[in-house]
């Protein structure tokens, strides 16, 4: 009944399944090992920035480039300030409201962007304090330059003279002529009572939605995984039931291959029976000699 699995047919079916399943399996530990990643990497960030608030703050210059190791840890920068900038449609704690950015022109000759508090309402020049005169010194939490449209960064263009909606070297570039740092720093306590801004975690960590996006597809590779199961059974079984038929005689041999070919409708005469071909053979055979008798001798 089973011979039917060494047909050519059924060996690329099975090649098919062996290496489809393993490959779904494989694929979806893969996505599930990057939540994993998010998963820790969002402890990691957590853990870090718990330890950079008891931290003693370092220069900035030894905490440059950014990254993951680096960002959120507490830097000190001296300088003198020079162009403000505001920062629209930024929440904080529920609340709408936008960033005021200050350029520090540091004494070592490039500019650091310095986000030294956080206003409420729609941003306006007028709201958004005066930077202190003079040399100052600076204390907080270093970021990297943000990525327009991640992590509720705003990519609207077209923004008002003195505005931008991303704090990055790319968008600050076009709107001012310093020489830049690639980073920047929110104030561990805010300017003229307004509200200072927490670190955030660096970008492609934490449970953001790429992470989830990473869950769903784990689920969808295992899932993949059990339809292919699944086929290959029903495919079986109904192989089995047709063997099954052509043994009993319900169906020609050749619906294995073809069942379509076992209708009523698809049978021609030559697929005649020997013991129906034989009678009508017999039959024609007597309306002859009938004829013959009937014909009168002339």
């Amino acid at each position: 009944m089973y011979r039917f699995l060494l047909t050519p047919r059924w060996w690329g079916i099975n090649v098919f399944v062996l290496l489809a399943i393993p490959f779904c399996v494989y694929m979806g530990s893969w996505q599930l090992s990057r939540f994993e990643a998010r998963v820790d990497d969002q402890r990691t960030a957590e853990a870090q920035a718990d330890s950079a608030r008891t931290e003693a703050p370092r220069p900035l210059a030894e905490m440059l480039p950014v990254d993951k190791a680096t960002s959120g840890k507490r830097v000190t920068a001296s300088g003198r300030y020079g162009e403000q900038l505001l920062v629209p449609d930024r929440e904080l704690d529920g609340r709408r409201g936008f960033y005021v950015l200050t350029l520090l022109r540091t004494d070592g000759g490039k500019t650091l962007p310095v986000v030294r508090g956080w206003l409420p309402g729609t941003a306006d020049a007028a709201k958004a304090p005066a930077p202190p005169a003079g040399e100052v010194g600076v204390i907080g939490a270093l970021q990297a330059s943000e990525t327009p449209g991640d992590n509720g960064v705003s990519a609207q263009g077209g923004l008002p003279r003195g505005q931008t909606g991303a704090i990055s070297t790319a968008s600050l570039v076009n709107l001012v002529d310093d020489d830049l740092y690639d980073a920047w720093v929110t104030l561990d306590t805010a300017d003229s009572g307004m509200t200072a801004v927490p670190a955030s975690a660096p970008s492609g960590t934490g449970l953001d939605l790429k992470a989830f996006q990473n869950l769903g597809y784990t689920g969808e590779w295992f899932v993949f995984a059990g339809f292919v199961v699944f086929m290959w059974f029903r495919l079986l079984r109904r192989e089995i039931e047709f063997a099954r038929d052509a043994e009993l005689g319900i169906v020609e041999p050749d619906a294995l291959a073809s069942p379509a070919s076992a209708s009523p409708a698809s049978a021609s005469p030559a697929s005649a029976s020997p013991a129906s071909g034989s009678a009508a053979a017999s039959a024609a055979a007597d309306q002859d000699t009938d004829v013959e008798a009937s014909t009168p001798v002339r």
